[in-house]
């Protein structure tokens, strides 16, 4: 059982012993130090944090913890109940509220529960600002309101239908040639709030659905992240429906895949790569993802005259650098998409229809505009860490055994050989050491991961 306190927010495994767990007493101390950072940043009279949660079974007790810590605090709550972390994210700026939490721990599995917390700008919070929040939590120095002073929680159950609107109202979004191209999609929601946006949104661009595991009852089918090997049913939905192609999102639709005609997979890292393909075609500019993603987003930017750059992993820092970089879209290799036109955080539905955009534009299968693109093969492997495992001092050691290749260091520890990379670090969100890979084939891939996990091996024998 697990609690991990970091940049992408406070989560951990439900149940359990305080303070080694996410447990109805770590919810409301995290939340009453978010609300005390959030008055303490934003010195006014009266504040505003929206709040909502994907379907996971732990979801609902969660969100009244937080909900009802925050008004205890004085601080009024937009109750957005059943909602996506982008839906979250848009209905900050459009409530004007002074923040947002969302409850979610994205692709995790069911046991698994995190608050992820938003400034006024429907952002993430930067590890600066995270960190002041965990001093507060630590510290225990919180004072709550009295009762004349107690906050006041609204329901809105519209912004999933507004967040809709929101992307059909995008200059790059072609509905009339979307709904020309009579689409059918077959879409995979994980049981959860993707089950309720993406079909809403397909069926507003007049995509027939197919709906598999649209149900939010916070029961997942499969392993929710959306990687080939837990999205067999998928693949044989669309072959028996003769669909257009397949879509999965996970839990809390930020992340976004696709499966072709055929049943295969598009390849989550091309996700953004088919997007920003899209989006430079016609606003030609700079792109950033995380060092963790494709070069296949490198080699289309420079298609189109632009520069590409590498952020270390997380969102925060992937939006940070968009913005230095003034770039038209970003995001990350495991289905994220940033479209700033839109909004700063990975969305999922921008992503299916600015995709869907450029298959109705380009008039080709989903497989056609597969091949279209670079082959670059990924490998994602990870190892469990040990207590007392010296993590840090066996990243410093590779750094050490690879200082005449290609190397950055902003996140773990990234090695560029001429035909592969390999980039290997602690991960923000499960207690493990993550090694991606990418090569020219699936096999030099999968060795190339191979060889460092057993290398990572020997030295922690050391």
């Amino acid at each position: 059982m697990t609690l991990i306190k970091s940049i992408s927010g406070i989560r951990g495994t439900i149940g359990g012993r305080v303070g080694d767990n996410l447990t109805p007493i770590d919810a409301v101390k995290f939340a009453s130090a978010y609300g005390v950072w959030l008055k303490e940043n934003r010195k006014k009279e009266n504040y505003k944090v929206v709040v909502g949660r994907d379907a996971r079974i732990s979801g609902k007790m969660m969100q009244n913890l937080v909900m009802n810590t925050l008004i205890g605090l004085g601080i009024d709550v937009v109750d957005l109940g059943l909602s996506t972390t982008p839906t979250v994210e848009v209905a900050v700026t459009l409530e004007h509220a002074d923040g947002g939490i969302i409850l979610t721990a994205s692709h995790n599995p069911k046991q698994w529960n995190a608050l992820k917390l938003l400034n006024e700008k429907g952002e993430f919070l930067d590890a600066i600002e995270g960190e002041k929040i965990l001093n507060i939590a630590e510290s225990g120095t919180m004072n709550f309101a009295e009762v004349d002073d107690l906050g006041k929680i609204t329901k809105n159950k519209a912004y999933i239908d507004l967040h809709i609107i929101e992307v059909l109202d995008l200059d790059l979004v072609n509905v009339n040639s979307i709904e020309e191209g009579k689409f059918k999609v077959v879409v995979d929601g994980v049981n959860s709030t993707g089950g309720i946006a993406i079909p809403l949104l397909l069926e507003r661009l007049g995509v027939e659905v197919v709906k598999l595991y649209c149900e939010p009852n916070g029961e997942f089918p499969h392993n929710p992240e959306p990687l080939k090997e837990h999205l067999t049913d998928l693949s044989e939905e669309v072959k028996k429906h003769n669909a257009d192609f397949g879509i999965v999102v996970d839990p809390d639709v930020d992340r976004l895949a696709f499966m072709d005609e055929n049943g295969n997979m598009f390849g989550e890292e091309y996700t953004l790569v088919a997007c920003a393909d899209y989006v430079l075609s016609k606003t030609p500019g700079n792109t950033v993802s995380n060092m963790s993603s494709t070069r296949a987003l490198r080699d289309v930017t420079e298609k189109y005259g632009g520069t590409y750059e590498a952020s270390a992993v997380g969102e925060v820092n992937v939006v940070d650098l968009m913005k230095k970089n003034k770039v038209v879209i970003g995001g990350e290799g495991n289905g994220g998409i940033i479209y700033p036109d839109s909004h700063y955080g990975r969305d999922a539905l921008v992503g299916v229809a600015l995709f869907l955009s450029l298959l109705a534009e380009r008039q080709m299968s989903v497989s056609a505009l597969r091949a279209t693109y670079p082959d670059y093969f990924m490998s994602k492997k990870k190892i469990q860490l040990t207590p007392g495992l010296d993590v840090d001092g066996i990243l410093k050691e590779i750094e050490t055994r690879y200082q005449n290749e290609q190397l950055t260091t902003i996140d773990g520890v990234k090695i560029d050989f001429a035909e592969s990379w390999a980039h290997l670090r602690k991960s923000n969100t499960e207690p493990i050491i993550r090694i991606y890979t990418e090569a020219k084939s699936q096999n030099e891939a999968d060795t190339l991961a191979d060889k460092f996990i057993e290398e990572i091996g020997a030295i922690a024998k050391l």
